[in-house]
């Protein structure tokens, strides 16, 4: 077996599941068809491939929906009986499926339970006109797991079983480039044993900590730490609650969730500006910082390319570490349960989550709570 280090100062990420990066985000959601046309038209991830009644699947509707290399799925059960439709009445649109490529599906999914893992589905085949694909699932925190694709001898667009999907209409991209990292939410006390079921099975390593006096206000406060793989394509925090006088963001969360899940993706781009516009343009909306976030933001962060005022204007948030500095900003949470969101990000050599700009996330994500009665 493989096994590739590095040396993190904290514990050394070692390439025990053959990891190499994100495949695919599947959400299991209410309306398959209604929630492909949001994604397209808002965010710009092109249908490229789907999964019905009309390609034989008779369980339920899934369109893969892909931007640069970033890969969201879509599916919607047919059965008010099923698992699927279950899940989406527990916890609204969400993410099941976080995939990840892996070069060896055996070792995969024998180390992992080896590892202590709990296994849902051993490796699978799958095969199509366009080769074959091998598929393994485990369990992780909350209902979310974690599916292994190895696809290195499969020309196809997704998965065997989907086929190609032409959109009535053309939508320009949005910029997305890929998936940077995504965030889970557990409840109280469970940060620490589910970055530990990261460290033991997976190999990854804790490469950033935040605690209740990096992520606070006067009113509530939340934990964090970033787990992530030998390459560092796949980075994945783990927030839980901290004690405060109210409910905190990640509080809110699980009480409208039902339970841990993923929180929020960040997807990379290249031009957050144009980015953020495009997206602004067809209706996202992101929260807002105030103005005053702005004043000094040189001082703060050093010298960048971008205009301030160009920022201030799209409400970017910058911050900056020993590697470089990064641009970044949330969308409000695009359903009516206030659970999940995502991030975009441009990284220009920072390869951390933008901790000085924590106070001010914290502060517009509580007025927006406020708003809604839950702070």
């Amino acid at each position: 077996m493989l096994e590739l280090e590095r040396d993190t100062g904290v514990k050394k990420a070692t390439d025990i599941l053959t990891v190499e990066d994100f495949d695919s985000v599947e959400f299991w959601v209410g309306n398959a068809y209604q929630a492909a046309y949001y994604y397209q038209h808002a965010f710009g991830f092109q249908p490229v491939a789907w999964a019905s009644l009309k390609t034989g699947n008779r369980k339920f509707a899934s369109y893969v929906m892909q931007q640069g290399d970033a890969k969201i799925v879509l599916s919607a059960p047919y059965s008010p009986t099923s698992e699927m439709a279950a899940h989406q009445m527990t916890h609204g649109d969400g993410v099941k499926v976080v995939g990840l490529t892996v070069r060896d599906i055996e070792v995969a999914w024998e180390n992992a339970l080896e590892r202590g893992a709990k296994g849902l589905q051993e490796p699978t085949e799958m095969k199509d006109d366009y080769g074959s694909v091998r598929v393994a699932t485990i369990a992780t925190y909350g209902d979310v797991v974690h599916r292994f694709i190895e696809r290195d001898n499969y020309d196809g667009l997704f998965l065997p079983g989907y086929q190609e999907y032409k959109a009535p209409v053309e939508v320009p991209e949005r910029g997305v480039t890929r998936i940077d990292h995504i965030v889970g939410n557990v409840n109280w006390h469970q940060m620490d044993p589910t970055v530990q079921f990261y460290h033991n099975v997976f190999g990854f390593d804790t490469f950033i900590e935040f605690t209740e006096n990096d992520i606070a206000t006067q009113y509530s406060a939340l934990r964090s730490k970033v787990v992530r793989n030998y390459n560092n394509k796949v980075k994945m925090p783990i927030n839980e609650p901290a004690f405060g006088k109210k409910m905190s963001q990640i509080e809110e969360y699980i009480n409208y969730y039902h339970g841990a899940g993923v929180q929020h993706i960040a997807l990379s781009t290249d031009n957050i500006v144009e980015t953020v516009k495009s997206m602004r343009e067809q209706g996202v909306e992101f929260i807002r910082v105030p103005r005053t976030y702005y004043d000094n933001l040189i001082e703060r962060v050093g010298e960048i390319e971008e205009d301030v005022e160009v920022l201030a204007e799209n409400g970017i948030l910058v911050d900056r570490d020993d590697k470089g500095y990064l641009l970044q900003l949330f969308t409000r949470p695009i359903q009516d349960r206030p659970t999940f969101f995502f991030e975009i990000i441009q990284r220009k050599g920072s390869e951390g989550f933008g901790k000085g700009n924590f106070q001010a996330l914290f502060e517009a994500i509580e007025r927006e709570q406020a708003e809604r009665g839950n702070l």
